[in-house]
C-alpha cells in the first residue's frame, strides 16, 4: 500500500501525472506493472515548511519529473520507482526521525534530500548505520565529501569550496579587496566564510568583518549596521532562502548597494524571483541554469518542466533532484542489483548521460570521494532583470578545474567488511 506521502507511480498514476503536466510533456508506452511487482523505493528527505521550503520543493518537483521518464522506460530492474516524500523542515531532528520512518515503515532502498548542510550530515550519518546510499541533492558545506566523506554517501550539489573559487576572483579584480561578510551561523555559512577568506588572504585582501546570524533571522538591520561602519568595498552575503530574500531587501531599504558591492557565493532562481525588482543586484555564483545557449537536450527539459508545473523555468535545485532520480536509477540497472555496495561500485565514477547532464562537458561522481564534478556559472543579476531572465552567466567553468582533490578536502574513504 502507497502511503499518502508517496508518490505513486503505476501506469494509472503516470497517467495522472501525463494529464497534469500537459500532453507534451510526457509521452507514456504501453507498460504495465504485474500487481505483485513490489516498487523500488527511494526515500526523499527534504524541507516542504521553512526558511528552505522554496528549494526543497524544486529539489522534490525535479525527482518526480525524473521517476516519471525511468518508469516511462521500464523502471528499475523492471519494477515501477516510487518516491516517498517527507518534509526535513530544515532541521536535523527532524528529518533524521523521518528518515528512520521511512526506512522502518517504508522500507526504501535509497535515500535522498537535503538543503540544509547540517541535515545532510546527519542523513549521512543515519544512512551509513543503516548501510543505505544517501545520496545528498543540496547541501554544500565541503566535510560531506570531504573530512567526513562516507563509502554510502554521495552528493551531486558542489561544495562550498566550487562556490567560492566560481565568482571570487571577478569579485577581488572588478570591486576591491576589503570584504564584510553576513554569515549564516551553521555549518553551511562557516564553510563558504572560510572558503572566501583563505581565497581572499591569499590574494592579498582584507577581511573587515564577519557578522554571524541565526538561520531562520529575519530582521538583519544589526548586522547591516556593523557592515556599514567597517566601510566594505564588498558586502558578501552568504545567506540561502528566505534568509537571503530577506537580507537583500533590508540592504537596499538600508542604502548599502549604493555604497558597496553587494555579492556572495550562492544565488539561485527561488532567491531571485521572490525578490521586488530594486533588490535584483549582485555578483554570485549558480550551480545550474536554465539558459546554456547550445547544450544538447537542455531546450526539451526546460519546455516539458514549464509544461508540468505551471511555466516555471527548472532551478538549480530541480535538477539536483532530476540528476540525483536518474543517476540512482542508471546505477542500479547497471548494478543489476539494489544491494547497496553494488550500486555504489557502479556509482563510483558514473558520467551523467548528456539527457540528465544538460550542461557543457563531462558531469560525474568521483570514485575517490563521491562528489559531483560539473560546472560553476559564475555572472551577475542584470539591471531592469525580469522573470525567467533574472541572471547573466560570465563565464562556464568546469569544476575539476576549480575543486580541491579529494586528498586536499580531507577525504579518506574506507569501505565496510
Amino acid at each position: 500500500m502507497f502511503s499518502k506521502n508517496s508518490v505513486s507511480l503505476t501506469r494509472r498514476g503516470l497517467l495522472k501525472a501525463g494529464a497534469a503536466g500537459g500532453a507534451s510533456s510526457l509521452v507514456l508506452p504501453e507498460i504495465s506493472w504485474a500487481q505483485s511487482e513490489t516498487p523500488v523505493k527511494i526515500g526523499v528527505v527534504d524541507p516542504r515548511t521553512g526558511t528552505y521550503a522554496a528549494l526543497g520543493n524544486n529539489q522534490i518537483r525535479g525527482a518526480t519529473m525524473a521517476v516519471d521518464e525511468i518508469n516511462k522506460k521500464g523502471g528499475i530492474l523492471g519494477r515501477p520507482l516510487q518516491i516517498s516524500i517527507e518534509d526535513s523542515q530544515g532541521l536535523p531532528g527532524p528529518a533524521v526521525s523521518k528518515a528512520q520512518k521511512l526506512v522502518n515503515q517504508e522500507k526504501v532502498n535509497f535515500l535522498i534530500g537535503g538543503v540544509s548542510s547540517a541535515v545532510a550530515g546527519s542523513l549521512s550519518q543515519f544512512a551509513a548505520q543503516h548501510d543505505l546510499i544517501y545520496v545528498d541533492t543540496g547541501g554544500h558545506a565541503d566535510d560531506i565529501t570531504g573530512k567526513n566523506c562516507s563509502w554510502n554517501t554521495f552528493r551531486t550539489c558542489s561544495t562550498t569550496w566550487m562556490l567560492t573559487a566560481g565568482d571570487f576572483a571577478p569579485l577581488f579584480e572588478k570591486f576591491g579587496k576589503r570584504w564584510f561578510f553576513i554569515t549564516p551561523d551553521y555549518s553551511f555559512g562557516h564553510a563558504l566564510h572560510d572558503d572566501y577568506v583563505a581565497q581572499l588572504k591569499k590574494a592579498g585582501g582584507v577581511e573587515v568583518g564577519n557578522a554571524l546570524a541565526p538561520l531562520g533571522t529575519t530582521d538583519f538591520s544589526s548586522y547591516l549596521i556593523r557592515a556599514r561602519a567597517a566601510k566594505p568595498d564588498v558586502l558578501i552575503c552568504l545567506q540561502a532562502g528566505d534568509d537571503l530574500v530577506n537580507l537583500l531587501k533590508q540592504t537596499v531599504q538600508f542604502g548599502m548597494n549604493t555604497q558597496m558591492t553587494v555579492a556572495g557565493a550562492m544565488q539561485e532562481m527561488e532567491v531571485l524571483e521572490a525578490l521586488p525588482p530594486a533588490a535584483l543586484l549582485g555578483w554570485w555564483t549558480f550551480e545550474w541554469y536554465w539558459n546554456q545557449p547550445n547544450v544538447p537536450h537542455l531546450a526539451d527539459f526546460v519546455s516539458a518542466y514549464k509544461a508540468r508545473y505551471g511555466n516555471k523555468v527548472p532551478t538549480a535545485r530541480s535538477w539536483f533532484g532530476y540528476a540525483t532520480v536518474h543517476a540512482l536509477a542508471l546505477a542500479a540497472n547497471q548494478a543489476k542489483s539494489l544491494d547497496s555496495m553494488k550500486v555504489v561500485k557502479a556509482l563510483e565514477g558514473m558520467e551523467l548521460p548528456p539527457e540528465v547532464a544538460l550542461q557543457p562537458g563531462k558531469c560525474y561522481y568521483r570514485a575517490e570521494d563521491h562528489q559531483m564534478i560539473a560546472n560553476m556559472f559564475p555572472g551577475y543579476v542584470p539591471k531592469g532583470a525580469t522573470y525567467p531572465n533574472l541572471f547573466t552567466v560570465a563565464k562556464t567553468i568546469p569544476s575539476g578545474t576549480i575543486a580541491k582533490s579529494p586528498a586536499e578536502a580531507g577525504c579518506k574513504m574506507t569501505y565496510p567488511g
